[in-house]
């Protein structure tokens, strides 16, 4: 099975997420272990372990860290991910984000909609960031880059 079935973010070491942060992340995680697709491509001749996966996210000297184990909790891959190529899109995203949860208390229906269209695109282009940087190491379809993209912004809020 090429899928994700649970998922952690090792946050120990990050300060307490907002409430709106806290909520992204519960929607996203339980959006993700619902609907997936996660597979890790064969690479140097050596055989892939078979999912479900279990998947740690974390952030480890300024890396993105993917730690990937089987159901019987074997080492499936684990590989690092610079955090600058997401640096901006992770910012814009907050800005955006801080902008529609203000809008949402005091603007028009209108205002709102196109604020949250324009968040709609920054997430978009960060889970297309992440999509490129996965390439070669594992491979996920749109909508499970989009959660991950929530999951490393509430990481990344953190560090």
């Amino acid at each position: 099975m090429t899928r994700i079935s649970h998922i952690e973010l090792d946050d120990r070491n990050l300060p307490p997420p907002t409430p709106e942060i806290e909520q992204e992340r519960k929607v996203a995680i339980y959006d993700l272990l619902e609907d997936n697709s996660f597979a890790l491509p064969a690479r140097d001749d050596r055989t892939v372990p078979d999912g479900p996966y279990h998947l740690q996210l974390s952030i480890r000297d300024k890396r993105l860290v993917f730690d990937i184990a089987t159901e019987a909790a074997e080492k499936a891959a684990e590989f690092h991910l610079s955090l600058g190529p997401f640096r901006q899109v992770v910012k814009d995203y907050f800005q955006i984000c801080e902008s529609y949860f203000n809008a949402v208390k005091t603007l028009p229906p209108s205002q709102i909609e196109t604020i949250d269209m324009a968040r709609r695109g920054i997430h978009n282009e960060g889970s297309r960031v992440l999509q490129e940087r996965l390439e070669g190491k594992a491979d996920v379809d749109t909508d499970t880059a989009r959660r991950l993209f929530t999951l490393i912004c509430v990481l990344h809020f953190g560090g």
